[in-house]
């Protein structure tokens, strides 16, 4: 198969998932626009605030992306060659990550915009609730303490990349002052500032004096990214997060449509990676199709963390109901598509770059670049900062979440700064803890439990599934198989993988990851203990109220 029938393929499936799948969902979920969203029942300016449909996808699409689309899609046809990758991308992101999405997020709002913690509480129970709430808190923690350090790498490695990420920014807080204080049309101020973003990359790139005072080290823009998500994580969300999500939005979109034309009419790249591997990849063999492909694949598919982002952020900002399959499966479907695209940089590459698979992305986006005349080095610069801009806007998403799950967790014992900090430096512990690793050496705690990351996230969705499916049966009084069917593939699935996860540290290392292992036994009991919770659940008697108009 050719890049173009792959990426025309794709374009033709999704297209029609979105169009069938999406209207069954619309009967599925119920949903009705005469009652008031929580963006304008709770309207308060700061979390809640109704926001246009363009915006919010953009908010959303670039926060639930991060680097997830670009690593995980390479690192899976890295292993078990292009093919098995390409189609759990299809067919995870249409029937199991676009219902995920879209599910977590129409029951948030059908819960004032609260998180899935919320609604396992409502039809689960209290247990329930903090089971789920300590798993995706624990989660959270790690996912900010990851990305601030893929983040700091990247801008670390690029100067014109750490320059356009601040323009941005800045850009971002000016946008919302314009559209929401002076209450210009988000077209005009948008015709301006896009085509700055776009254009900045390539300024700072021709004009190295430009880039020169963003030429800081590593542990410098560390430091500087956690003063950063701190402050945004508790500004409104108007002034900076929807703006800034959705101007980068723009350059995500534009790396879209130079990957589309290098997928489509790059017809001189040759393909170098085989369509099928092996079973089992890995030095020792051991890392098998099943369960590993699903779980490596991660945000390229369905990702749990997706699923805290739509009954986050995105549900305090939807306007109405029916604006939740555009943004919450929309944006799921084009996730996929730029996971396709990603498969599509290996193919041509052969294997993944020194530098790993964001590395390998930047290159393969830089010669798919030079199609439309833009220099390849310009090119890859570009590739380089789609990704951090993915990395950026989870980041601080992520933190605002922590915040979130955080005061639910404690009842609202606590205020938004303080619940700001924990996360913060639970993240910055993660960094800065030294632990020892399978050779002996000191390696910071973060990077000895991110190999549980995966499972933990793909769990994460399992759970958020249960939770919805639940609602579903119990509040909409409607069959929730669509749910429960990838719950249940997607419950054992991960498992498997912990298990495994384990037994490889006992097995196939001189000396145990011991922090590895308690994480994923852990993260196995809490899974376990909340399915036990739904299914009790599950067989009592449903509430005499049902909650189909909630």
């Amino acid at each position: 198969m050719t890049l173009a029938a792959m990426f025309i393929f794709a374009i033709i499936f999704f297209s029609a998932c979105y169009k069938f799948y999406g209207s069954f969902m619309v009967k599925s979920f119920k949903l009705d626009n005469s009652k008031d969203s929580p963006a304008v029942a709770l309207y308060d300016g700061m979390d809640y605030c109704p926001t246009h449909p363009a915006v919010l996808m953009g908010h959303h699409f670039s926060s639930i992306a991060g680097a997830g689309p670009v690593v995980g899609p390479i690192t899976a046809a890295g292993m078990f060659g292009w093919l098995p990758a390409y189609l759990w991308c299809l067919i995870g992101s249409a029937f199991l990550g676009g219902p995920h999405d879209a599910g977590s997020l129409i029951a948030s709002i059908r819960h004032e915009g609260k998180s899935v913690g919320v609604v396992v509480e409502r039809w689960i129970g209290h247990r329930g609730k903090n089971l789920f709430l300590s798993f995706t808190i624990l989660t959270l923690i790690l996912v900010v303490a990851v990305f601030l350090q893929l983040a700091a790498n990247t801008m670390s490695a690029d100067p014109a990349v750490a320059f356009s990420a601040c323009l941005y920014m800045l850009m971002a807080v000016i946008f919302g002052i314009l559209v929401y204080r002076f209450k210009i049309s988000i077209w005009p101020v948008t015709l301006v500032m896009v085509p700055i973003i776009l254009g900045s990359c390539w300024f700072a790139t021709v004009n190295p004096w430009i880039a020169e005072p963003f030429k800081l080290s590593m542990p410098v823009w560390r430091w500087i990214l956690v003063g950063y998500i701190m402050f945004a994580s508790v500004l409104p969300v108007w002034l900076l997060l929807q703006p800034r999500d959705y101007l980068a939005s723009y350059f995500l979109y534009f790396a879209v449509l130079v990957g589309a034309i290098g997928m489509i009419f790059g017809r001189g790249f040759e393909i170098y990676l085989p369509a099928y591997k092996t079973m089992a990849a890995g030095a020792n063999a051991d890392q098998y199709m099943w369960p590993m492909l699903f779980v490596v694949v991660a945000c390229g598919a369905i990702s749990g963390f997706h699923s805290l982002v739509g009954s986050g952020t995105t549900s305090k900002q939807l306007r109405k109901e029916t604006d939740s399959v555009l943004v919450g499966y929309g944006s799921m479907l084009l996730e996929g598509l730029v996971a396709v695209m990603a498969i599509g940089t290996i193919m041509i590459t052969e294997k993944i770059a020194p530098g790993g698979p964001v590395i390998t992305y930047a290159e393969g986006f830089g010669r798919f670049a030079a199609l439309i005349g833009i220099d390849t080095k310009i090119g890859v610069s570009m590739g380089a900062l789609a990704v951090n801009s993915f990395i950026l806007t989870s980041l601080d998403t992520a933190t605002r979440l922590g915040r979130y799950q955080i005061q639910e967790f404690t009842n609202y014992k606590l205020d938004k700064y303080t619940s700001t900090i924990i996360p913060v430096i639970g993240a910055v512990a993660l960094l800065m803890v030294n632990t020892t690793g399978a050779d002996g050496k000191p390696i910071p705690a973060w990077s000895a439990i991110w190999p549980v990351f995966g499972s933990a996230n793909q769990l994460v969705a399992a759970l958020a599934f249960l939770a919805v499916a639940v609602w579903v049966r119990k509040g909409l009084n409607k069959n929730a198989t669509f749910l429960m069917a990838p719950m249940w593939f997607m419950l054992v699935t991960t498992l498997a993988a912990l298990v495994l996860l384990i037994r490889d540290q006992f097995t196939s290392v001189a000396q145990p990851n011991y922090l590895l292992v308690v994480v994923s036994v852990l993260l196995m009991v809490l899974a376990v203990m909340m399915v036990k919770e739904a299914l009790l659940a599950l067989k009592k008697e449903a509430p005499g109220e049902v909650l189909g108009t909630m």
